[in-house]
């Protein structure tokens, strides 16, 4: 099982498509998975997160179908989407635990305050708990 974290950044969909093709080379189950946030800065403000989150995981899973459609040939692999809830790294390790993957992929942060606190792919790399690619 290869397990990929989405987020919709662009960064994120380049490790999506480079988990496909790990997954397609390997014959094994591509995981797509999204991390729906528990408390947001809208959250406070009274925005319903739930609804926000769960649009994103929809239009997500609408995308991964259209692309699968268009490049079927291509992306010949089966694959899974799943949502769990948490942070982006805690709800990446649950997944990878409960799903267990045998490597994650995941795509570059573009934030640029990752450089202080640690993205969550620095992050996953040093849990050392499974193979770990970063995809700029």
């Amino acid at each position: 099982m290869i397990v990929a974290g989405l987020d919709g950044s662009d960064s994120s969909m380049r490790a999506a498509a480079y988990a496909a093709g790990l997954a397609r080379r390997q014959h094994a189950v591509l995981a797509l998975v999204y991390v729906q946030p528990v408390l947001t800065a809208g959250a406070a403000l009274g925005v319903p997160v739930g609804d926000t989150t769960g649009e994103v995981a929809d239009s997500l899973v609408s995308e991964i179908r259209e692309a699968t459609e268009r490049f079927k040939d291509a992306w010949d692999v089966r694959w899974e989407f799943h949502t769990f809830r948490g942070d982006p790294y805690n709800g990446l390790v649950t997944a990878a635990d409960e799903l267990t993957a045998d490597a994650v992929v995941v795509g570059a942060s573009e934030s640029a305050g990752h450089r202080f606190i640690g993205s969550v792919a620095v992050r996953l790399v040093k849990a050392g708990r499974w193979p770990v690619t970063v995809v700029p």
